[in-house]
């Protein structure tokens, strides 16, 4: 049986790609096959709602068909709603193919909050594109070819360096290059870790109650047990620690209540590491940030020997970045680094070196001073807000980060507010303390003009 497969190149001003592959030995039409390949391919997804399609001339070329078979092709479907076409933009795939809408969840999941109060990242809106884009032109024309390789499993070594030196100086963190290993975030900080971690023979790790659940769910991944110890208004417990082989710990601004480890805590935390030659994971979770108190510094610089420190850009400039580091005691940097080769290769050069030359070029203090203006005036109103329109729920958390929380009334229905509140176009997360909900409401993505609105959208939804 013959058959015809195309590529469709740089043909025409389009320059699409089309896999067709056409039957001349059989019965059917060409036309028909053609309509049948693009319809399943619409169908099952393969050909994506907005795709542009090759031209008629163009794709009819490449298949070696008269141009009619293609634009009586083309137009059966454009008439099911398969394909729209449009003078000037050519022949794409529908938004939405016929009798199957997208599942209503990530419908939901996809769709803009009107009012974003989800405090889950950086102003996205307030990405420094201009000085990252001096950076990355910097990065780019210093950079020498060597540096266009695979890269080093730890790190480009120019990023290592300019960490280095900022987070002794920003953040209280005893660190050296060689002790520092570049990741695509915490979430992978966390999963290299306990894999290093369960093949070492760990078997327990203290996670704080409430926390966040994604750490949790990455030790079980690894296999390792996650033992709760409550945390208060002065961070994690203390006073009764279990054995364990490591703790995870958000010491900067504990979420979700916002509270900071307390110093008489934090000694006895790195006394109990000691004593039991366990290691404390340390996510600076939100620690640039800080309005009422007094600068706290790293946990790690108290006590670097015993200290995994992890931070990433997620919170200071935005997520899609996908860079955290780790700094790591003893041998496990090389370990460390080991295993983040394996899992990857590596995070993308040239953003390291762009990263580096933003940090260098004090760029990275510069964005981090505006957005402590700007957080804190949204905190600001944001806390106004919920006193006026929500006065019966306590409001905490707000001394730094970027949300506060909010307490309702034990025994409410959280998953009903957070029905009502998406009804409304309000975006929100949630948690619990102590037995009482909370919710967690993010200032970082909302304009300052919306904050009135959407609080009191939220509060319609808290009482129903």
């Amino acid at each position: 049986m013959a058959t015809l497969g195309a590529r469709v190149d740089r043909v025409d001003h389009f320059g699409r790609d089309l896999f067709v592959v056409l039957d001349r030995n059989g019965d059917r039409p060409l036309r028909v096959q053609l309509e049948e390949q693009l319809r399943e391919g619409v169908r099952s997804g393969r050909l994506h709602a907005g795709t542009a399609l090759p031209s008629t001339r163009a794709l009819a070329a490449e298949l070696g068909v008269a141009r009619g078979v293609v634009v009586e092709a083309y137009g059966q479907l454009v008439a099911e709603g398969f394909l729209v076409a449009r003078r000037g933009a050519g022949t794409r795939v529908a938004r939405v193919a016929p009798g199957e809408p997208p599942p209503a969840a990530l419908a939901a999941r996809l769709a803009p909050a009107r009012f974003d109060f989800r405090a889950e990242a950086a102003d996205r809106s307030a990405f420094p594109r201009r000085p990252w884009l001096a950076a990355a032109r910097r990065a780019l024309a210093d950079a020498p070819d060597t540096d266009l390789g695979y890269g080093a499993w730890p790190g480009a070594p120019a990023l290592r360096v300019a960490l280095a030196a900022y987070l002794g100086r920003a953040r209280g963190v005893v660190a050296q290059p060689e002790r520092i290993v570049v990741t695509a975030g915490i979430t992978q900080a966390i999963a290299l870790l306990a894999a290093v971690l369960r093949r070492r023979g760990a078997r327990r790790v203290i996670v704080e109650d409430p926390g966040f659940w994604p750490h949790r769910t990455l030790l079980a991944r690894a296999q390792l047990e996650a033992m709760p110890v409550a945390a208060d208004d002065g961070g994690l417990r203390t006073d009764a620690l279990p054995a364990a082989d490591a703790a995870l710990v958000t010491p900067a601004h504990q979420w979700p209540t916002g509270a900071v480890l307390a110093p008489e805590r934090r000694a006895a935390l790195l006394d109990w590491a000691t004593a039991h030659d366990a290691l404390v994971l340390e996510d600076d979770y939100d620690g640039e940030y800080r309005y009422d108190r007094e600068p706290v510094g790293a946990l790690q610089g108290l006590g670097a020997k015993h200290v995994v420190y992890m931070g990433s850009t997620s919170k200071t400039l935005a997520p899609a970045l996908r860079l955290g580091w780790m700094v790591l005691p003893g041998d496990l940097a090389a370990t460390l680094a080991e295993e983040r080769g394996w899992a990857d290769g590596g995070s993308p050069v040239l953003d390291q070196l762009t990263l580096a030359a933003f940090v260098e070029r004090g760029e990275l203090d510069r964005h981090l001073r505006r957005m402590r203006l700007r957080f804190r005036r949204r905190r600001d109103a944001v806390v106004a807000a919920l006193g006026r329109h929500l006065p019966e729920a306590p409001v905490g958390g707000a001394a730094a980060g970027l949300h506060v929380t909010v307490a309702l009334a034990p025994g409410t229905d959280v998953g009903a507010v957070l029905a009502r509140a998406r009804a409304r176009g309000v975006g929100v997360f949630a948690a619990e303390h102590d037995g009482r909900p909370l919710l967690l409401v993010g200032y970082a993505n909302i304009a300052d003009a919306a904050i009135d609105r959407g609080v009191r959208a939220l509060a319609a939804a808290v009482r129903g």
